[in-house]
């Protein structure tokens, strides 16, 4: 594992980012659709045929495309029955079952406490504020089988649940035996979902955008996904609301020389772990550091279950970095904008007013990102690929909108209208013009 040495090497290297809308097929997803459409096609071609696709033949076109990319489903319609879900929930381990619910209220606590400090309806005494009100319906797209992210339902509908949404779908690929996970289904019922179904990819997407016969029609998409899933989202906005494009995780670890080696490898490979893809970056302003967490992340990848995954990780978006100082070493990962930022200092309260752009902020030994992840209470959905720059965590206000109200007094007119009327005729909207003066005397 190569260690790069100043800040300008890298940013041309480590820190680098391409476009996020470079999204391309492996061979193996080639194939699939070449089998599903008798024809190679690319990522975005595969999503917008089977988006046709859905809203031509609805309920037929989501299990078709489900089946050929997840295999058959063992269920008689797309919607899990509802004592399914329940026998799930009663077949879960009782210690899996009491974390499931102790994150479950964790997440809850936090937001509800979100929510108290949101922007409430107000009307002013000049007539004018603001009225906000909760997205009535809301399709959470819940990825994986293996493993199944029971985590990912919960930081995604219970925040939904506090913030007052009525009608929670959720959709979720099915595993080989053509079920959805018992602890998926458990976390479902613990997070309040009231419906689910099985679907996965881009006709999940669309048969909550556009509706099936089963499915419910949606007003918005929320969860990460697969390429599938993420370009289908991009091409039913506008159509529907989504809470935002998600790409592999990342996580930025910056540690002083004082900082434990072992516990800064532990947290670069939690997230080596997830995926190929993933990014685990370490910055610091220690060489003899740099050296020691290599040193300690190779050891633990010998005896890491998923240890292949993660060094893959390293091989292709991940590394170390040795920055002048510390305060750089921050810089550098605030220009990087990562979905989480780990500061190992016992300065690091101070150094974490200098980040200017990352999803979360973890601060010391005692608030490791994996924690994050289940326990801690903040939505673990955070904005990847450098969305951190414009975008937030998954909060009560993805779940909010609020909608101006106006209501000023009749004499209020003479005051405003005249201006009012002026800017209108300027832009030649004479119609415009007439409202205006025809409430002014005559």
């Amino acid at each position: 594992m190569k260690i790069i040495q100043g800040a300008d090497e890298a940013r041309r290297t480590i820190l680098r980012r391409g476009a996020t809308t470079e999204m391309a097929l492996g061979a193996a997803g080639r194939a699939t659709t070449a089998s599903a459409f008798g024809e190679e096609l690319t990522a975005a071609e595969n999503v917008r045929r089977i988006i046709a696709d859905v809203r031509t033949e609805g309920d037929a076109a989501v299990r078709r495309h489900t089946e050929t990319f997840d295999g058959p489903i063992a269920y008689p319609t797309l919607e899990v029955p509802v004592d399914e879900i329940d026998a799930a929930l009663k077949r879960l381990d009782s210690d899996l079952r009491s974390a499931l619910e102790f994150a479950a209220a964790r997440v809850r606590t936090y937001h509800e406490k979100q929510l108290r400090r949101c922007l409430k309806s107000y009307v002013e005494d000049d007539g004018l504020g603001v009225q906000v009100r909760a997205i009535e319906t809301v399709g959470f797209y819940a990825p994986g089988t293996a493993p199944a992210y029971p985590s990912s339902v919960l930081h995604t509908i219970v925040p939904a649940v506090v913030a007052g949404v009525e009608n929670v779908i959720l959709v979720s690929p099915v595993g080989r035996d053509g079920r959805i996970p018992d602890v998926k289904l458990a976390a479902a019922a613990i997070a309040g979902a009231q419906r689910v179904f099985c679907c996965s990819g881009a006709q999940a997407v669309a048969a909550l955008a556009y509706g099936t016969e089963t499915v419910p029609r949606v007003d918005k998409i929320v969860g990460p996904g697969n390429i599938f899933v993420t370009l289908a989202k991009r091409a039913v906005y506008g159509d529907v609301g989504i809470d935002s494009i998600y790409g592999p995780t990342e996580t930025v670890v910056v540690a002083d020389s004082d900082a434990d080696a072992a516990i800064c490898a532990v947290d670069l490979i939690a997230q080596a772990e997830h995926d190929e893809l993933a990014a685990p970056i370490f910055i610091t302003n220690s060489f003899d550091l740099a050296q020691r967490v290599v040193a300690e992340v190779e050891e633990r990848l010998e005896s890491l279950p998923r240890g292949n995954v993660a060094r893959a990780a390293f091989e292709n978006r991940g590394g170390f970095v040795v920055a002048e100082s510390i305060e750089e070493a921050v810089g550098l990962a605030s220009e990087y904008a990562p979905e989480h930022l780990c500061i190992l200092s016992k300065d690091a309260r101070r150094l974490s007013t200098l980040v200017k752009n990352a999803g979360g902020v973890f601060l010391g030994d005692g608030s490791p990102e994996a924690i994050g992840d289940y326990t801690a209470g903040p939505s673990h959905v955070m904005p990847t690929g450098g969305a951190a720059r414009f975008a937030s965590p998954l909060s009560v206000q993805d779940f909010l909108k609020f909608s101006t109200v106006i209501d000023l007094s009749e004499n209020s007119v003479f005051d405003l209208g005249p201006a009012g009327a002026a800017i209108a005729r300027a832009e030649g909207l004479v119609g415009h013009a007439r409202a205006i003066e025809e409430r002014l005397p005559k």
